[in-house]
């Protein structure tokens, strides 16, 4: 068994883990990494109850309020979910803080978020444009699924998606299992295909509406709207979803807390 380093006295999170851990991590940052080795490995799947603090610190023979500091961090990446009185959860994309969280658009009133409205315009299979393989970090020849759909509030169309997704990880995903389900995208993902976007990378830039991204959009041709290209990972920062969004931002602004 190794430890962190041979100059360090032994680090029981390292024991547990069964390998070495780098130097000078502090010891909570490594128990993090060893709930994170766990969620990663599906110990405990999206939904369920994770061991209590007290059953974590005697599992990696560590303080409780180590252990509490690793769930602290954990939770505010809204990775885990604590609930008082219940214990602390993993968190899944049906959480209703966590539905929305990489959807920045708010209302110019300031009110509240409404509900969106769903309408997809295609899904299909195909070997992945070369822009997308890299993004993906796929192979040349690798089958992707893209789909393309809008956003509607109120009837009016906000945002036109653009989602390209590893073919080998979506296997049976098609359109009418699309429209059929009724909750968020990435709770789909979740629970029939294993693939949890836990962050993502976005590019933004302004353009202007093209012929038929206007006719979709309900705009004119030159409205100037929002581009959004995210690009969301998984465990490990692996990426397992390029989305391209176009914006229509006339009754609404993109929001962001920086920290």
């Amino acid at each position: 068994m190794s430890h962190i380093a041979s100059n360090t006295p032994p680090n029981p999170a390292a024991d547990a883990a069964g390998e070495s851990t780098p130097a000078f991590s502090p010891l909570y940052q490594q128990i993090k990494a060893l709930i994170m080795r766990g969620l990663q490995g599906g110990e405990w799947k999206p939904g369920e109850a994770i061991p209590s603090e007290l059953d974590l610190a005697a599992r990696f023979k560590v303080s409780q309020g180590t252990v509490r500091k690793a769930i602290d961090e954990l939770a505010a990446e809204n990775l885990l979910v604590r609930r008082q009185g219940k214990g602390t959860f993993v968190a899944t994309h049906n959480e209703e803080k966590i539905q929305y969280r990489f959807l920045r658009l708010q209302p110019e009133d300031g009110g509240p978020p409404l509900p969106m409205q769903r309408e997809f315009l295609d899904c299909r299979r195909l070997r992945a444009p070369v822009d997308v393989v890299r993004s993906l970090d796929l192979r040349s020849g690798d089958m992707v699924v893209q789909i393309r759909r809008t956003l509607s509030q109120a009837g009016r169309p906000i945002v036109l998606d653009d989602i390209w997704l590893p073919g080998n990880l979506f296997k049976g995903l098609t359109a009418e299992r699309l429209s059929e389900y009724r909750g968020p995208l990435y709770s789909l993902f979740e629970s029939e295909f294993g693939v949890r976007m836990i962050r993502a990378e976005e590019k933004i830039r302004a353009i202007g509406a093209d012929r038929s991204v206007a006719t979709l959009l309900c705009v004119s041709e030159g409205t100037p709207l929002l581009s959004v290209e995210r690009l969301s990972l998984t465990y490990g920062d692996k990426p397992v979803e390029l989305r391209r969004g176009l914006y229509n931002t006339t009754h609404h602004h993109y929001r962001n807390e920086l920290s």
